[in-house]
């Protein structure tokens, strides 16, 4: 579904909301939640909350969503760039400025093609609503590419996080599925990056001193689909391994994350890859799944909500079709939950009063997204 821009704010108001909103399902014996569904999108990739409580939604194909949780009122953001969805390709991640009270900047991520080769781009515009309700970014510009661009359409990755003193922007950038830019110095493929907020490397990032392009902050990684920082601001990074070995890290400034040249997987074509040992030179993971659970979307919970899981991280899985908890102990991890959700689960954003909410990817809805509260 594409959502025009040419209606008046009553008749949005009328043709967006509703979406079977707010139904409820019991939390079953084995799920210390309830699970309600707010409301159904089109093949949604990631989500962020306005401080008044609404939430801007991506969807793959390419729009931006203001959704009103309250009265399941959509509205399109108009201004988005145009993006190349095909396979793995879509309007990916949306966060906040740490600055948004002030500026209204909001930063969104993108696969798009560029004289025949395809990446991820990272681009930032200022939030407004005008008295009719239309809803658009202003002044958008995109302020990162990935390099190189190359062909294919997989492992753009694309996630953003910012760090807790709102100085600097981490950006992962997937190795689009070429293996060996893993490991290149000079490409950005594989990588966690950390810029400024205009989008340029940061100054004091580990590698460049070593030739590595400026931006680098880590290496030796494959799709990084979700980062986020901890309550003693470490940054928590989780990535699809190939066959086997999805990953949870611990993200440390300059080190090397192996891959291809190690993974607890293997290659789809059934090639061997060395599995992660003590004195490889590499760093390992945390927490490490095989068989997979296709990890999407990262979140340290820090909500009263749910006290019992302060201290987690929550990871929508894919194929497994799960919700993952994984519990964090200064830099241990170790698994916890994985309850089945019957759908591939995209995202995780904790709301404003600590409730999980999720996004599917779409099956046996467009895509639906849940809010999660206790059981009792």
């Amino acid at each position: 579904m594409r959502h025009s821009m040419v209606f008046t704010l009553p008749l949005l108001l009328i043709a967006c909301s509703g979406d079977g909103a707010n139904s409820q399902t019991p939390a079953s014996g084995d799920k210390p939640f309830k699970t309600s569904v707010i409301a159904d999108f089109d093949s949604p990739w990631a989500m962020t909350f306005l401080p008044d409580g609404r939430a801007l939604v991506t969807e793959k194909a390419g729009e931006m969503i203001l959704f009103d949780p309250r009265n399941g009122t959509k509205i399109p953001v108009a201004g988005i760039p145009k993006v190349d969805s095909a396979g793995q390709g879509a309007l990916m991640d949306v966060v906040l400025s740490p600055t948004f009270a002030q500026d209204k900047a909001v930063y969104f991520s993108f696969s798009e093609e560029r004289d025949g080769a395809k990446g991820v781009a990272l681009a930032r515009g200022a939030f407004t609503q005008a008295s009719d309700g239309t809803t658009r970014l202003d002044d958008v510009k995109i302020i990162f590419r990935a390099s190189p661009y190359v062909t294919g359409d997989g492992h753009y990755s694309g996630r953003i996080a910012f760090s807790p003193d709102g100085e600097y922007l981490f950006f992962t950038n997937g190795e689009r599925q070429k293996f060996d830019p893993a490991q290149d110095p000079k490409s950005t493929l594989g990588k966690v990056l950390r810029l400024n907020l205009d989008g340029t490397p940061a100054a004091g990032n580990p590698l460049a001193a070593k030739g590595f392009n400026p931006a680098i902050w880590s290496y030796g990684h494959r799709n990084l689909l979700g980062i986020a920082f901890d309550a003693d601001g470490r940054l928590w990074e989780q990535e699809m391994g190939p066959k086997g070995g999805d990953e949870v890290n611990l993200i440390k400034p300059g080190r090397n994350y192996g891959y291809p040249k190690v993974s607890n997987g293997d290659h789809y074509d059934g090639k061997p890859i060395p599995d992660h040992a003590p004195g490889d030179g590499f760093e390992a993971p945390k927490v490490s799944w095989n068989p997979v659970i296709s990890p999407a979307g990262l979140l340290y919970y820090s909500g009263d909500l749910f006290p019992q899981w302060k201290n987690s991280l929550f990871i929508g899985g894919l194929s497994s079709q799960s919700l993952v908890r994984v519990k964090l102990d200064g830099e241990s991890a170790q698994k916890a939950d994985q309850w089945d959700m019957g759908a591939r689960i995209r995202e995780v954003e904790q709301g404003p009063d600590g409730a999980l909410w999720l996004l599917e990817d779409g099956g046996k809805s467009q895509g639906r997204m849940l809010k999660l509260t206790p059981a009792t």
